[in-house]
């Protein structure tokens, strides 16, 4: 039986970015908050997702640059991967980081429990009730998982950060940004990576050029795709059945990755205290991110707008009154090599009747990536012909993930082609010239 209710200011439910970091802010503005979280501070993103998966690929750059040292005049008489190392020194930084993500949460009152949600903007955990003017939901996702006999033989996301030895043969189910990630990663370690794709290309956010060139470039490292493909049961033993272009065949692994997407995670009673849900099952919200019940709001992946830890930061910051452009975010992938991208395709401003400017340079005619020994890629540049302001921008190639970045705030500060391409300077060598490039030839 719940004890007698008692009042704060502000609930959050869930300690991932899109809670902890509010949290700690509004805190420190001397706010009472409440913070209730049933597993471990930092959510999905530092526990089993953002943190491990980079920490991994850098292992597995790391693993790459070895293995190629000799071109650059280093010369190395063996080398050796362990994975289980690799994962080792992944854990090692996450419980680093959530030390800090607990340090930030001095002046929070922190609940470890499970919350469920009642009517009346009233929380339970741990048996007791609590109410507040404002309740943010930021719950997270879960994988989600096909339905599809023998699912049950295959590993999440979650599973496969867990694992310290990866047998040879891997089949990744689903191609877009965890699959590749993970793809990427096993290549590196040496394994005998399928990717299964649904759809007729992989990172179906991504301009289809982009992702189909990121695609020919794993798979020249030895990874390959079955494409427009659909998996329909996976047999005890680990034979993956499928449906592609050819008809119906199968597939052997020693480990099967489901890698499909994610499902909203909802609190409990969230349907009984009134909030609506979207078609999909993702909790609806507006422009604030404030839900049908007026003084909640759902933050992050489980309102299924952009499913990114910095949206869901972003997305917190716009429910407790920050003016957040949320219009243009950035995404990446962290393969070998890296993919980014900001803003609409080349397809998606085509669908809008815009006149468009598209500019592109490659990194094998920049110095710094030549000198890097990473001269594939490209960069992709989508302006407006009438305004000149850039509508999207997609890369792949060396450190795309911190050249978005550059696109991203020209983009928020409305930036025209004209400027980039002549009256802004970048240094020399650097790999940012690539992108005043690709200005510079949009026709």
């Amino acid at each position: 039986m719940a004890r007698l209710m008692r009042t704060t200011e502000i609930i959050i439910i869930g300690g991932g970015p899109g809670g902890y970091e509010v949290a700690a802010e509004l805190a420190a503005t001397g706010h009472k908050v409440v913070l209730i979280e049933r597993d471990r501070l930092g959510g999905t993103c530092l526990n089993r997702g953002c943190i491990p998966t980079k920490c991994l690929c850098a292992s597995a750059s790391t693993a790459m640059t070895v293995a190629s040292a000799a071109e650059f005049g280093v010369d190395i008489s063996s080398v050796t991967v362990d994975y289980g190392r690799a994962v080792e020194r992944a854990n090692g930084f996450i419980n680093k980081l959530r030390d800090g993500v607990g340090a930030m949460m001095r002046d929070v009152e922190v609940i470890s429990g499970e919350a469920s949600l009642k009517a009346d903007k009233v929380v339970e955990v741990n048996g007791e009730e609590i109410t507040a003017e404002r309740i943010i939901i930021a719950t997270g996702s879960r994988p989600a998982v096909l339905d599809i006999p023998g699912a049950k033989f295959a590993v999440t996301s979650d599973e496969f950060l867990s694992l310290t030895e990866i047998p040879q043969r891997v089949a990744i189910i689903g191609g877009g940004v965890i699959g590749l990630e993970f793809a990427s990663i096993l290549a590196a370690f040496g394994r005998e990576v399928t990717v299964i794709e649904f759809c007729k290309e992989v990172l179906p956010p991504f301009d289809a050029e982009i992702a189909k060139r990121l695609r020919t470039a794993l798979t020249r490292r030895g990874i390959k795709f079955l494409m427009s493909t659909k998996v329909v049961a996976i047999e005890q033993g680990l034979r993956i059945i499928y449906e592609g272009k050819r008809g119906k065949d199968s597939l052997e692994c020693d480990l099967a990755v489901m890698a499909v997407g994610r499902w909203p995670v909802l609190p409990k009673g969230t349907e009984e205290a009134g909030i609506e849900l979207t078609e999909r099952g993702f909790i609806k919200v507006d422009e604030l991110m404030e839900t049908s019940v007026n003084g909640v709001y759902a933050v992050g992946d489980v309102n299924g707008l952009c499913m990114l830890a910095h949206a869901a930061s972003a997305q917190a910051r716009r429910a407790i009154g920050s003016d957040v452009n949320l219009d243009v975010i950035p995404s990446a992938v962290f393969t070998q090599p890296e993919a980014a991208m900001a803003g609409m395709t080349e397809d998606q401003a085509k669908a809008k009747d815009y006149d468009l400017m598209i500019g592109k340079a490659s990194f094998a005619a920049n110095g710094k990536a030549l000198a890097m020994g990473e001269g594939e890629g490209t960069v992709k540049i989508i302006f407006s012909r009438e305004s000149g302001f850039i509508l999207g921008c997609h890369i792949i190639g060396p450190h795309a993930a911190d050249l978005i970045a550059e696109v991203t705030a020209l983009m928020f500060g409305m930036t025209t082609r004209e400027e980039l391409a002549d009256e802004l300077v970048h240094g020399h060598p650097t790999l940012s010239e690539v992108i005043q490039t690709a200005a510079r030839n949009a026709k």
